[in-house]
């Protein structure tokens, strides 16, 4: 595979190791050569010179193997080119501004960076590795849960594209944490039970309550990990499964009402090469009109039916309205 032109290094930096002895014995240490290494970050590309030192210790088991200064790691991941910062950006990129792979690699490369599109990919890959470990971190697990003593769990999966693995994410819903994300190829209760299952060893706090979609793998799931743990449809599935019936009937009325301003665009057309005051009244109406027919409301919680119902009252009161000031004007 061809390789990209790296530009000249903006900077360099020496990084000398912070412990003079080794870790593992305590015995002295000597320098034993220095390595070169560059890596590209948003800033350019920083040449690293490592004094690689290595224990004198023949008796200890890491003798004459290479012990790296510390602030290596503050750059990259071992044996890696891209810096962490690019790593960061990486994963910014995808999931707050929903950007693709070309797109990422677009940007990257509009801020000069020699880095390929099948890179953007590895990097990303890493971004989520990382953040599944820091997702399963103990310690932050149980700082996250004390303050309520007490979590109710949310357990819900996405799937970014038909064929893919579904990411499952268990959160708290008290704090809001996201306590384990996981990528999984089959959602049956044998693979969802497991999650569950280390969730509730991680915490210190009891499981009080448990809120999903009602799936029928998901419920065997936590009748088979948390059978004492109460388990409920969250509120949004629940407000929209209560309210299909009503949105059946607000579907309905709103095909109605479309019917009855159908009539709307031969009338536009007749007065658009028409000048003068009605002319320009008219044509007002008709795009206040076309704009409510194209005017939903998420439902269920604002109809679209009904919204459609309200702004054609509203367009007939002002028309009627003009009509009876019209009417006075020719007495």
């Amino acid at each position: 595979m061809k390789r990209l032109n790296r530009p000249a290094a903006v900077r360099s930096e020496v990084l000398e190791c912070l412990q003079p002895t080794c870790p593992l014995c305590g015995g002295p240490t000597w320098r034993q050569y220095t390595n070169r290494r560059q890596v590209v970050t948003l800033e350019g590309v920083v040449e690293l010179r490592l004094r690689i030192q290595q224990c004198r210790t023949p008796t200890c088991t890491r003798y004459h193997k290479p012990y790296r200064p510390e602030a290596e790691g503050r750059y990259s991941l071992p044996q890696h080119e891209f810096g962490l910062d690019v790593i960061a950006e990486v994963g910014r990129l995808r999931y707050q501004e929903h950007t693709s792979v070309p797109e990422i690699h677009q940007r990257l490369q509009a801020r000069r960076l020699p880095i390929s599109e099948r890179s953007v990919t590895n990097l990303l890959d890493r971004y989520d590795e990382l953040v599944a470990l820091q997702l399963n971190d103990p310690a932050r697990l149980k700082a996250a849960t004390q303050a309520a003593g007490k979590v109710v769990l949310a357990l819900d999966g996405l799937q970014p594209t038909v064929g893919n693995e579904v990411l499952w994410v268990v959160r708290d819903c008290l704090s809001g944490t996201i306590l384990l994300a996981r990528s999984l190829l089959s959602a049956t209760a044998d693979d969802l039970a497991p999650l569950l299952t280390a969730v509730k060893e991680a915490l210190d706090v009891p499981i009080v309550g448990v809120i999903s979609d009602g799936q029928q793998s998901v419920r065997n799931a936590i009748a088979q990990a948390l059978p004492d743990v109460p388990h409920q449809l969250c509120q949004f599935h629940y407000l929209k499964e209560a309210a299909t019936p009503v949105y059946e009937a607000d579907r309905h009325a709103k095909k109605e009402l479309k019917k009855r301003v159908r009539g709307v665009r031969p009338i536009e057309r007749a007065v658009a090469e028409q000048d003068g005051p009605a002319a320009t009244l008219v044509s007002g109406y008709a795009v206040a009109i076309r704009s409510a027919l194209s005017d939903d409301g998420p439902a269920p919680l604002d109809a679209p039916g009904l919204r459609l119902q309200e702004r054609l009252s509203q367009i007939q009161s002002s028309m009627q309205a003009m009509g009876q000031k019209g009417d006075r004007s020719r007495c």
